[in-house]
């Protein structure tokens, strides 16, 4: 059979200001999407892949019907979920026939599942987990006439009725998941990181395990109960896959794991190997900081890692302890101390309306972060996505925004008690100015400057600060903002 998985048409100024978009906004590659893809070909099905982020939705709907599709999978997250059920509505009442049985699956609806149908009519089924074995078997059933009873993983209609059949259980072999399908991208050059967080081009990004045994309130995963843990691939899997990445032309990776280092030895036995196979690329990893140290990160930075992200959050510990993120302010400052030891560009991202945050608990963070001084900081707003904690229990936390479209980590979809929307917005701007206009951070990067690629990165930021500076409103979203 012939399957379109679909990412929606998308442009940057939905999610950022147009103001400071260039040096914020990130193509990467879509991994889950790319892994359905793998399995559904694997099967021996057909798959084009149509990426919203470089097509425009006519173009989109004109591949769909040049391509007659006998099932489409459209992937959404929260902030994207209006525009794939208007997808799903144009591919619907379109020249197509006969249609294409349709199907939705990502974050959105995993954590929203019969939802999905209620609001969109057009949508045929949600995926309601992970998605490799599932599509399979909903291809396959599809390709007997067969009614999707019984699919694990799968919300569907029957008879004009939602059923809901049992979960899927996660997939614990992971190693036997084949490889993403990165053939399907196209031109891997479009596929590029924000200025100034990558070394070498093209970039793939990868993903060495699934899961996540912490408990962040603000962080979304397919194992609520934290049943299955962290599912490690092992260390020849992951060295396989990125010897097919190298051979397929990327001089760098990006490690997307949660945290690299949630297995100390595997994490080693990792950054040992790829140095004594002596692969040429460089790589990005993020860990927690209870979880390195320095000889852990020095083996990190000679076998080609040049930068680790550190989810800081904030410098102040009870705004740490009521997102249960597990670390202490001590444990930021010691792992980022380290890295720079070993060599390594730090990267630490903080929030901003964290529940009990005040305005002064963030204008102390902003100090934080120029104390920790990592070569780059970024200030989120706190994001309550649907299947986190936060969103599930948000009577308890603050308040809520009830377009979809603010959940992004720009939108300030959530409101604690403690502070007000303008707050958030308010604190961001002011750390973005702080933290970037230090004199001895700008000599510090001009002195760092070795190529045209790092001349441009730089202007882009510069550009971005500017309009931090001159303008009050420069986090709206949309061409006309600021």
């Amino acid at each position: 059979m012939k399957c379109a998985l679909i990412i929606p048409a998308w442009v940057p100024e939905e999610i950022f200001s147009s103001k400071v978009a260039g040096s914020q906004i990130n193509y990467w590659q879509p991994l889950g999407t790319l892994y359905v893809a793998a399995s559904i070909m694997k099967a021996g099905h057909t798959v084009r892949f149509l990426n919203g982020a470089f097509m425009t939705h006519a173009e989109i709907m004109k591949e769909v019907s040049r391509f007659r599709p006998d099932i489409v999978g459209i992937y959404s997250t929260t902030f994207g979920w209006k525009k794939a059920a208007f997808t799903a509505s144009e591919i619907r009442k379109s020249t197509v026939h006969p249609a294409p049985f349709i199907t939705a699956g990502g974050p959105y609806p995993i954590a929203s599942q019969e939802m999905c149908l209620e609001n969109s009519p057009d949508i045929d089924a949600v995926v309601t987990g992970e998605g490799e074995l599932t599509m399979v078997e909903i291809i396959d059933r599809l390709s007997l006439r067969k009614s999707l009873e019984g699919v694990e993983g799968v919300v569907f209609r029957k008879n004009g009725l939602i059923v809901k059949n049992p979960p899927r259980p996660l997939i614990t072999d992971v190693d036997s998941i084949p490889f993403p399908a990165r053939e399907l991208l196209g031109d891997a050059m479009h596929y590029i990181p924000p200025p100034a967080t990558y070394k070498r081009k093209p970039v793939a990004v990868m993903i060495t395990a699934r899961g996540c045994n912490r408990r962040c309130i603000f962080c979304f995963q397919i194992d609520k109960e934290r049943k299955y843990g962290v599912r490690f691939r092992s260390v020849e899997n992951v060295m396989e896959e990125i010897e097919l990445c190298i051979n397929q032309g990327y001089r760098e990776i990006k490690f997307l794991d949660d945290t690299l280092a949630a297995d100390y030895d595997r994490a080693l036995r990792i950054a040992t190997e790829i140095k004594r196979r002596k692969l040429n690329f460089t790589w990005f990893a993020s860990a927690c900081v209870h979880q390195v140290d320095k000889p852990l990160l020095t083996a990190f930075r000679e076998a080609g890692c040049w930068a680790i992200l550190f989810g800081a959050e904030s410098g102040v510990q009870k705004n740490l302890n009521a997102v249960r993120k597990g670390i202490t302010v001590e444990q930021t400052q010691k792992a980022v101390r380290a890295a720079k030891a070993a060599g390594l560009t730090v990267y630490t991202p903080f929030l901003f309306g964290i529940p009990g945050q005040t305005f002064e608990d963030g204008l102390k963070t902003i100090e934080f972060a120029c104390e920790l001084n990592p070569d780059i900081a970024n200030f989120h707003a706190l994001t309550p996505f649907p299947g986190t904690e936060l969103y599930e229990n948000i009577e308890k936390y603050g308040t809520m925004s009830g377009d979809l479209t603010d959940f992004t980590y720009q939108g300030a979809a959530f409101v604690p008690f403690t502070m007000t929307r303008e707050e958030i917005a308010q604190l961001r701007q002011i750390a973005f100015r702080r933290f970037y206009s230090r004199p001895s951070y700008i000599l510090k990067k001009i002195l760092a400057l070795r190529n045209i690629n790092d001349v441009k990165a730089y202007a882009k930021g510069a550009r971005s600060l500017f309009w931090m500076w001159a303008k009050n409103d420069v986090f709206r979203r949309g061409k006309n903002a600021g």
